[in-house]
């Protein structure tokens, strides 16, 4: 078989013809010569079949070593060249960085932190100070102690973010639902007259334009003698004329139910449409207005007052709570909350922020 004898000879020649490729292309048209449909080792690869079992088991070693010598070779002279190409690339591509860019570093403020300094300011003008507290929270400071009874839905795994491991004390860890474990830990921590705000990150489980699973509240607590729900409303407001930086802010008080308040209060604002937008201020009774819910709110609940370890028949107080988010898209006329999460600047500075941006009440909330 002339064939069989010419095995090593077209060995050789093939991993020479290889070894002297010298672009990609080249060694693919070799490729497909010798391991293609009709290529030549495939050939000697489809004589096997009519030989005998002797001369199988003498000749078909050597046309697979044949074979597995070629496609070795071809792999390894591939990657060769393909490397060589990428370093040329790259060395045309190179870009010297001890020259200047064409562009200076570039930052913004993001909406969220330019409202939580404009609540900062507002708040402080009134006497309140910004507390804190910790983001991994147990059930005791963000259910139980707020009046959040075992069967309340707010407990469900499906709203909650809850870890598989208690604390110390047995309690079950979660990420906190709202900032009002603050309001609990002021009050337990501090004597009284209380007058705080708590803004910082809350969890839920819920994502859509308008909610993300991580997003940002703020919550007011008074605590006092003689409180009531006239202090209530006079606190929001002058913050929500301050904030929205309108006089004519209307506000409309819906009895409500919340567990950590007795009487609870939903807080609307009236609103008017403006260029395909809702722009606040104004009555939501007059012609072409309407009402949006802005706030939660409510007197402190005698029991949870009791919990925090103060005699509620001694001292009395309110609380309010709303989304910074939602603050940030009302004031600036934002249409969906992922957004907040992109790190877009050119959308930033589409509504104008500037990392400059610092609240005054003097000189302007949002200049």
């Amino acid at each position: 078989m002339d064939e069989m004898t010419n095995i090593e000879t077209l060995q050789a020649g093939l991993l020479a013809e290889i070894d002297a490729a010298d672009t990609p292309e080249a060694v693919e048209a070799l490729r497909v010569r010798a391991l293609g449909k009709s290529g030549e080792i495939t050939a000697l690869l489809k004589t096997l079949g009519a030989m005998t079992p002797e001369q199988r088991s003498a000749e078909g070693p050597k046309i697979h070593g044949c074979r597995e010598a070629v496609t070795a070779a071809l792999t390894a002279r591939k990657a060769q060249l393909e490397t060589a190409v990428l370093n040329q690339k790259l060395a045309a591509e190179a870009v010297d960085m001890s020259l200047p860019a064409d562009m200076p570093p570039s930052g913004s403020v993001h909406p969220v932190s330019q409202v939580m300094d404009e609540l900062a300011e507002i708040f402080a003008d009134m006497g309140f100070a910004v507390a804190t507290g910790p983001e991994i929270e147990d059930d005791w400071h963000n259910f139980t102690a707020l009046n959040i009874p075992e069967t309340h839905p707010a407990r469900a795994m499906h709203d909650t973010f809850y870890f598989p491991d208690a604390d110390a004390e047995g309690r079950a860890m979660l990420l906190r639902t709202h900032t009002s474990p603050v309001q609990i830990r002021t009050m337990v921590g501090g004597n009284p007259p209380i007058r705080i705000i708590a803004p910082g990150r809350v969890y839920r489980s819920d994502s859509d334009a308008t909610h993300t699973p991580m997003f940002h509240q703020i919550e007011g607590l008074v605590i006092d003698k003689g409180i009531t729900l006239g202090h209530l409303k006079w606190t929001l407001e002058t913050f929500l004329k301050a904030f929205f930086e309108r006089d004519d802010i209307v506000l409309r008080l819906r009895p409500s139910y919340f567990p950590f308040t007795e009487p609870s209060a939903e807080v609307d604002v009236g609103y008017k449409q403006e260029k395909g937008r809702r722009v606040i201020g104004g009555s939501g009774d007059d012609e072409g207005h309407g009402w949006m819910e802005v706030l939660g709110s409510g007197m402190v609940h005698p029991k949870v007052i009791e919990a925090a370890g103060l005699d509620p028949d001694e001292w009395q107080g309110f609380a309010f709570g709303t989304g910074v988010d939602r603050l940030a898209m009302l004031k600036y006329g934002m249409d969906d909350l992922r957004a907040f999460f992109d790190g877009d600047l050119r959308w930033l500075k589409h509504y104008g922020f500037s990392a400059l941006d610092i609240p005054t009440l003097s000189g302007g909330i949002s200049a």
